[in-house]
């Protein structure tokens, strides 16, 4: 479990870093984002390690109707990550689609898994999630939404989240665990 934790807390500090000390980060210059992506690329790889052998209390399993619940979070997920948001017409107000797309794939994946380190884990990084948007909308209360698009880019965004859910499917089912029941 410490290679999880560890992994997390790497993540919330390299990625917090740039807001809770700006001024450290500014001197590191274009130095400061190579070092900030290895380690972030750290974290991802100690959250990994870690998480694969993890060991803890189990509250409840999948079942039919969690996870397809998880399959519909994830193409939501999936959309808010994406450009279709600031590019659309439906979410196009919305200031934090990536962070908020980032939340609902944490909780997305606790609803099918149950057990501690994925609490640790996914729980660790929604509320990273969560506390980053904060902290961007204290150092930048004024923000100004993008143009309305079209209804079109929206759906056409939808349209790719369903073909990344099944590629991202096919990846995880290779890995050993299947997404679709």
């Amino acid at each position: 479990m410490i290679l999880l934790t560890s992994g997390v807390a790497l993540w919330w500090g390299a990625h917090l870093f740039k807001r809770l000390a700006p001024e450290a980060r500014a001197n590191m210059g274009d130095k400061g984002r190579g070092l900030m992506a290895l380690l972030i690329a750290l974290s991802v790889v100690l959250m990994v390690l870690g998480y694969r052998a993890a060991d803890g209390a189990f509250f409840w399993g999948r079942h039919p109707a969690t996870v397809g619940i998880n399959n519909l979070m994830m193409i939501a997920a999936l959309y808010f990550t994406s450009p279709g948001p600031k590019k659309g017409a439906i979410f196009y107000k919305m200031r934090h689609p990536m962070l908020t797309g980032f939340l609902i794939w944490a909780l997305a994946h606790i609803l099918v898994n149950g057990d501690v380190p994925s609490f640790v884990l996914f729980g660790g990084l929604g509320v990273w999630a969560l506390v980053e948007m904060m902290v961007i909308n204290r150092a930048e209360p004024e923000w100004t939404a993008p143009a309305k698009g079209k209804i079109v880019k929206d759906a056409m965004f939808v349209g790719i989240s369903v073909v990344l859910l099944g590629i991202i499917g096919m990846i995880h089912s290779y890995l050993g665990y299947s997404p679709f029941g």
